[in-house]
């Protein structure tokens, strides 16, 4: 019954956008119309808050990213599904992470399919897509869809980025680690040592310009599709020494007057409402005038490193820009740009630390809640939770043969979704996707729509969105959202609902689940609903709610002890 309304609603989709191209609100950019495929880059940061980068009201040095953003349009309610692995794997698959297999992580097999930490055989990750409608692909950087890795080259491969649809692959299998001796660094399926010196996020920005490069060379009659997968941001702190000093005292008056400018920029620009309440700092920050003024330098430094982080990042998207330009590709090729996941507040730090914070592999960091709270601004909560601050990401799209000039920096301020990516690579790229589920009856209907209609900032009339993750769960629907963080002290049960109209209250400040708690029941069966047919339960919050208190007394006792 589901997938006959899914099917009907899909029908009803068309018929809107047949209706509206032939009445002259909606036309498909030239390039679909041409049948002219374009080359497509997806770039991924890791543990980026929504307003860190610079046209996201953010003070760090982000040029090349900001001309993205100016030059092709930015959402402003686009969403991830709040941590790493579950984003990656939505996004590669154009389904939920627990259709998928991933919802939880790749540390572990919790024991049902959905929850399983390895992409599964009933989907297709855009690669393979991709290719059957002959396209080169390409990745670079962080891959993290699988529990399978060593070092000893004996793993199990089957679901390592060659395996699952790319022709060519640089990067790490794991997660994050150390940006100067990562461990995981593979190129196709051969795990290899990086020769020093060596960064990174730098490495990463290289083999995507590499790529580019190889496929103009060898291919260059083939469009291409480029993934690449930043670390960065993400612990620990490691960045290089001329990136660092260009933050130096930037930081120095402090978390609370940091993220009051972002809040006052991010109106002005009209990224939040004007009506957008800013919350109190989290409950778990201190003030920043109650830090005694030994601690401040440190505590500044940390975020200096962070900003170095993302700049990085940014200078490398600059060379594939370049690239781009420099091949002539730049007009035939979206380019799509998003954050994982919110800002982390997890406390990483050795107690006994040796060596300055940033500069090499003896000191694994991480900036802190306090700063977090800065990067989510002007959002509530972190990665991990459905609050806005573990789900709310930029999301960039440029595209300047698909995307008409007049749209140029536009902002569209509607809800749109991650699992939306594959929806609109599919429709871009004309594949078939009915065809391939014949062909493989395993495999899921996706569960996105195209934002195709949103280039041209029409509304797709995005269907509910859900989340669940920890026994977080959420929905939005329209402006409406409901969402709950999981039940402290009770494993995998879910907590207090809370209502939010987020039109009138992006930052999630009024509840309004007691006003109409009619609503909230009614929100709250059809995520059931939803929950039942993707099929996440039995929810494990895996003792989160534990770790995340011990995590908090861990960073208050280093705190004081360094006070004192």
């Amino acid at each position: 019954m589901n997938n006959i309304k899914r099917n009907i609603s899909d029908c009803m989709k068309f018929n809107k956008y047949l209706i509206a191209a032939i009445t002259g609100t909606f036309t498909l950019p030239l390039l679909a119309q041409s049948g002219e495929k374009p080359n497509i880059i997806l770039i991924v940061a890791d543990d980026m808050g929504y307003s860190d980068i610079g046209c996201y009201g953010g003070e760090i040095e982000t040029p090349n990213i900001n001309r993205l953003g100016n030059h092709g349009i930015r959402y402003t309610q686009f969403y991830n599904a709040g941590r790493s692995c579950p984003t990656r794997a939505s996004l590669m698959t154009g389904l939920y992470p627990h259709q998928a297999g991933m919802g939880w992580m790749t540390v572990a097999n919790l024991g049902t399919p959905q929850y399983q930490g390895e992409l599964n055989d009933r989907c297709m990750t855009i690669a393979e897509v991709l290719k059957s409608v002959g396209y080169n692909t390409y990745m670079s950087g962080k891959w993290h869809l699988t529990r399978n890795y060593d070092e000893t080259q004996s793993a199990d491969k089957h679901n390592w980025p060659l395996q699952r649809g790319f022709d060519g692959f640089f990067g790490t299998i794991p997660g994050g680690g150390s940006y100067f001796t990562p461990n995981g660094l593979a190129v196709g399926n051969t795990i290899i040592k990086p020769k020093q010196p060596f960064y990174y996020t730098e490495a990463i920005s290289d083999n995507a310009v590499g790529f580019i490069r190889e496929n103009q060379t060898k291919k260059p009659e083939q469009p291409f599709f480029l993934y690449v997968a930043y670390t960065a941001p993400h612990w620990p702190l490691h960045a290089l020494d001329k990136d660092i000093a260009k933050y130096k005292g930037k930081y120095d008056k402090g978390w609370d007057a940091m993220r009051k400018e972002r809040y006052v920029r991010m109106k002005k620009m009209g990224i939040i409402p004007e009506n957008t309440v800013l919350p109190e700092r989290h409950e778990d920050a201190a003030a920043w005038y109650t830090i005694p003024k030994r601690l401040k330098s440190e505590l500044s430094h940390r975020m200096e490193v962070y900003a170095a982080q993302i700049d990085n990042m940014d200078q490398g998207i600059g060379r594939i820009i370049a690239e781009l330009e420099r091949t002539n590709q730049l007009d035939n090729t979206i380019i799509m740009f998003l954050s994982d996941n919110g800002a982390c507040a997890e406390m990483i730090s050795h107690d006994d630390k040796t060596g300055e914070i940033g500069s090499t592999d003896a000191s694994f960091e991480s900036y802190g809640l306090a700063w977090a709270n800065v990067s989510n601004s002007p959002f509530r909560m972190f990665k991990h939770w459905i609050h806005e601050g573990g789900i709310a990401t930029p999301f960039i799209v440029h595209w300047p043969k698909g995307i008409d000039s007049k749209y140029n920096g536009r902002l569209y301020n509607k809800p749109a979704h991650l699992v939306d990516v594959l929806a609109t690579v599919v429709e871009l790229s004309n594949v078939d996707y009915t065809k391939l589920i014949n062909k493989n009856n395993k495999l899921q209907p996706l569960e996105g729509q195209s934002l195709l209609p949103t280039f041209q900032l029409l509304d797709n009339n995005r269907k509910p969105i859900f989340w669940e993750h920890e026994a977080n769960i959420g929905m939005r629907d329209g402006k409406w959202k409901l969402v709950a963080k999981a039940k402290e002290g009770n494993k995998g049960a879910i907590g207090q609902l809370e209502l939010y109209n987020i039109e009138d209250d992006r930052s999630e400040t009024n509840d309004l689940s007691k006003q109409y708690a009619e609503l909230t029941k009614k929100m709250f069966d059809q995520w059931m609903e939803w929950a039942n047919r993707i099929q996440v339960f039995p929810l494990d919050t895996r003792d989160y709610d534990v770790r995340t208190r011990e995590s908090r007394k861990k960073e208050a006792h280093i705190w004081q002890k360094r006070r004192n």
